[in-house]
C-alpha cells in the first residue's frame, strides 16, 4: 500500500528552520506527496496538548500518515513506533509516550505496530539526534513510497502502548462535577472536560467556582448571546463544553490556565466561605487565630 498525504505535528516551532528542513527531506524522499502542517506550536515537551490536537483533529484528517514529533526522548531508550490503524488506511508514526492513545482509540485502535529499530529506514548519514527529522519523517516518507510497516523494525504487541493521559471529570455527592480546563485557545475560550450531557442537569444557569471566586454562567448557542460582563458555557467545535465571554478572553478575565480545576454546581447552591476569626486571647495579649468554615443561610 501507498500513501500520498502526510500529516505533521510537532513542538518544534516555527522561529527556525526545523519545519522547512522537514518539507525538504520529505519533498526529497517522497516527491509528490501532500504535507498537511496541522500544529508545530505545540509547547515543548506538552505531550497532553499534542494528544489533544489529534483527538481533535483526527476525524477530519485525509487517510494516509500522521507524523507525531512531541517529547519523542531523541538519544533515550523510548520506543519509537509505526502503528497501523483504520485496517490499514493510515498510520501513525510518533514516541510511545501516550501522544497518540487518544487519538488512535477513536479510530477503532491500532491494528498492528513496530518499534522503528531498523536504521536501513532512517536518514542517510544521520546520528539520530533529532528524532523528528532522522527517524520518524523518513520513516513516513518510505511509507508513501510503498515500503511496508512491517519491515521497519521489530514487531510490538499494541496492547504495551504508554496510555494517554487525559483528565477525567469528577462527579461528588452532593451533585457537583469537578472538571479541569482541557485546552484555553488564543481567544481566552476555557475548554472544559465535559460535555452537554453533564451539564444538563443545572439547567439554563450553572455555577462555576475556581480559584476562591464563584461566578453563574449561562448555558448559550454562541458568545454572542451574552451580554457585557456575563459568562457563557457553549458547545465548542469538539462537542465539548467551554467557558466563553463576547469577544474578550474569559481566561483573563477569570484569571483561569490551563490545567485550572473548575467545579460546576446549580447556579443557587451555596458554597462554603472561609473567613479568618478570633477564638481567643493568649500569651501576652496576643490573640489566637483560625479559619473557620461559614455556611451562607
Amino acid at each position: 500500500m501507498t500513501f500520498d498525504t502526510i500529516t505533521l505535528v510537532s513542538d518544534v516551532g516555527l522561529a527556525d528552520e526545523r519545519v522547512g528542513v522537514i518539507h525538504a527531506v520529505l519533498h526529497q524522499m517522497a516527491p509528490g506527496v501532500s504535507v498537511i502542517d496541522l500544529a508545530h506550536e505545540i509547547e515543548p515537551h506538552d505531550v497532553r496538548a499534542a494528544s489533544l490536537v489529534l483527538a481533535r483533529s483526527v476525524g477530519y484528517l485525509p487517510p494516509g500518515i500522521v507524523v507525531v514529533g512531541v517529547d519523542p526522548g531523541a538519544g533515550s531508550d523510548r520506543r519509537l513506533l509505526a502503528l497501523s490503524v483504520a485496517d490499514g488506511n493510515a498510520v501513525f508514526v510518533g514516541p510511545d509516550n501516550g501522544v497518540m492513545a487518544a487519538a488512535v482509540a477513536m479510530i477503532g485502535g491500532a491494528d498492528s505496530g513496530v518499534s522503528l529499530d531498523d536504521t536501513e529506514f532512517h536518514l542517510d548519514g544521520s546520528t539520530g539526534s533529532d528524532a523528528l527529522r532522522d527517524i520518524l519523517v523518513p520513516v513516513a516518507a518510505h511509507l508513501c513510497t510503498g515500503v511496508p510497516m512491517a519491515s521497519m523494525g521489530s514487531p510490538v504487541d499494541t496492547a504495551t502502548l504508554v496510555p494517554g493521559l487525559m483528565p477525567v471529570a469528577r462527579w461528588e455527592d452532593d451533585g457537583s462535577v469537578i472538571c479541569e480546563i482541557l485546552w484555553t485557545d488564543r481567544f481566552g475560550r476555557c475548554q472544559l472536560n465535559v460535555d452537554a450531557d453533564d451539564v444538563e442537569p443545572f439547567g439554563p444557569r450553572v455555577g462555576i467556582s475556581m480559584s476562591g471566586t464563584r461566578r453563574t454562567a449561562l448555558r448559550v448557542p454562541s458568545s454572542a448571546q451574552l451580554g457585557t460582563g456575563e459568562i457563557g458555557l457553549v458547545v465548542d467545535s469538539s462537542g465539548l463544553m467551554s467557558l466563553v465571554a463576547d469577544r474578550s478572553s474569559v481566561a483573563e478575565e477569570l484569571g483561569l490556565e490551563t490545567g485550572d480545576e473548575v467545579i460546576l454546581t446549580e447556579a443557587d447552591a451555596p458554597t462554603p466561605v472561609s473567613t479568618a476569626v478570633t477564638i481567643g486571647a493568649s500569651r501576652g495579649g496576643e490573640t489566637d487565630q483560625d479559619t473557620i468554615q461559614e455556611q451562607p443561610s
